[in-house]
């Protein structure tokens, strides 16, 4: 036997009594052996992951450092910048307001004029919401409107740009392009209920479209058909921005099914989807809806306050809604900043320091976000690269040492519990209901995170309660072609954090 076989057999006793956080030789480092198991298994090498664990007391005790230097593309994990960001420059109960104006008169339910529409950048303006404005303007006495509804997108100054650049896939809700009044997120809901007594499979569509057709029914497809790929038989045109048809079938086996696309022309989805509602709610109008400015001197009628920015990052950090994280990174691009640096983490109100004055654009975003970084920890801090805030980009890059440091300022934060509350809880909501699956999980119910996935790229990041009593910071990251199969690596990674007796 020669020698190195010999050293190794020695070793082998001593290997297997290590405990699960003991150093591994060679290129897996320090890394839990469930994590290396799991790497192998995905044949992703360990230089392709990037992870940091660390606790988020003051003495910021290490667990686990593994490659936590080097800038990774961040996926949807990006939007813990946005959304922290957001909070500790707005607060947790900054909204945004849409505005409705008229530069005309009312007299018995008759608005002669035309009624203005002024978007704030809500990141949530959905169908009741907007219903309910337009009841509300009915009870104020605009009932008919002699004149256009005219919408104004002016509060963002944003290039036209193609939904379907990122990854060709334009008719994805998550492709969905952002816009100062962005009306229900520019998607159609497509219902399909079958009726077998019919043959055909009965079509519903929401919210009512000014100017498109859809056709009302599509027929069954043969008894005994699978459901599977029943998107794709339907063979759906979108070809024309008037029409939505089918031209295939639908499995009857598949029951009530829904369908959100986002609307083949967006550039005039909230003209048509405004006139639409308008209409639907019960007023009426004797123009049309268009985009334009409101007058300076156009007389405020209602204002619809969003939900709260709390509620809001919830809905960006629990379903990684890309959208609204990139209408909350805009929000911020509208800052104007103070001239002098202000106190970290004041408790104050963000009107103290910071107004929303001039027209948002990402580069503006991207100005204030590193401005506001450098303020809350300094220079030495590696700078994320931000573009859009969402993490829907190639070109986003942050560092594990980074995210953990803006955690771990988030715990301490006087809002911080709103902060974590936004994330997912690992197998009970949000993108983390899948995790801590296997029984007896240390992990299920003890972590919050904010998930995020790109081809090429896994990750993860947040909080663990450990059963030692303490709290951690979790971050990991996988980039490579084999990235998806990696996850289960980083979900041994929150597992060995949970697990750790002392």
């Amino acid at each position: 036997m020669s020698l190195a076989r010999s050293l190794f057999v020695l070793l082998i006793p001593a290997m297997l009594a290590l405990p699960a956080c003991a150093q591994l030789p060679g290129e897996y480092g320090a890394l839990p052996p469930t994590v290396v198991a799991a790497l192998k298994r995905a044949q992703v090498p360990p230089s392709a992951l990037s992870a940091l664990v660390v606790s988020v007391d003051k003495r910021a005790e290490e667990r686990l450092r593994f490659r936590a230097s080097v800038p990774v593309n961040p996926a949807s994990v990006m939007k813990l910048v946005t959304t922290y960001a957001a909070i500790d420059l707005l607060g947790a109960d900054y909204t945004w307001n849409t505005r409705f104006y008229t530069d005309g008169t009312i007299d018995q339910g008759v608005l002669r004029g035309n009624l203005y529409v002024r978007g704030d950048g809500d990141p949530k303006f959905v169908l009741e919401r907007i219903q309910s404005a337009f009841f509300a303007l009915q009870d104020k006495g605009v009932r008919v409107v002699l004149g256009d509804i005219v919408l104004d997108h002016s509060a963002f100054e944003l290039a036209a740009t193609d939904p379907g650049a990122f990854d060709g896939e334009a008719l994805r809700p998550y492709n969905t392009t952002p816009d100062a009044l962005l009306v229900n997120f520019k998607s159609v809901v497509l219902t399909f209920q079958p009726d077998g007594a019919s043959g055909v499979a009965r079509v519903i569509s929401e919210p009512p479209m000014a100017g498109l057709s859809i056709d009302a029914t599509v027929p069954l497809a043969r008894v005994g058909a699978g459901c599977g790929d029943w998107r794709g038989g339907l063979q759906a045109r979108f070809d024309d921005a008037n029409t939505i048809r089918f031209e295939g079938r639908y499995p009857q086996s598949c029951g009530e099914l829904k369908w959100p696309v986002a609307y083949q022309d967006p550039a005039s989805y909230a003209t048509r989807a405004m006139e639409g509602l308008w209409r639907a709610s019960g007023g009426a109008i004797t123009g049309h809806a268009r985009t334009g400015l409101t007058p300076p001197d156009a007389t405020l009628l209602h204002e619809a306050a969003s939900l709260p920015l709390s509620d809001i990052i919830t809905d960006v950090n629990q379903w990684s809604n890309n959208v609204m994280a990139q209408q909350v990174f805009l929000t911020l691009g509208r800052l104007v900043p103070a001239p002098a640096p202000q106190p970290v983490m004041s408790q104050g109100s963000v009107t103290d320091r910071l107004v929303p004055m001039r027209p948002a654009r990402f580069e503006r975003s991207r100005e204030v976000i590193e401005n506001w970084w450098k303020r809350t920890f300094g220079i030495r801090s590696a700078m994320p690269v931000m573009h859009n805030g969402s993490g829907l980009s190639r070109e986003e890059r942050i560092t594990p040492e980074a995210l953990a440091n803006l955690l771990r300022h988030a715990s301490r934060h006087p809002q911080g519990e709103r902060f974590a509350g936004s994330l997912s809880i690992a197998g009970v909501n949000g993108t983390a209901a899948r995790m801590a699956r296997a029984p007896g999980s240390a992990a299920r119910g003890n972590a919050q995170l904010k998930t995020g996935t790109l081809k090429d790229v896994t990750g993860i990041a947040g909080y663990v309660n450990a059963v030692n009593g303490a709290r951690y910071v979790v971050v990991g990251f996988v980039n490579h072609p084999n990235a998806p199969a990696a996850r289960p690596a980083l979900e041994a990674l929150v597992e060995w954090t949970a697990a750790q007796p002392d």
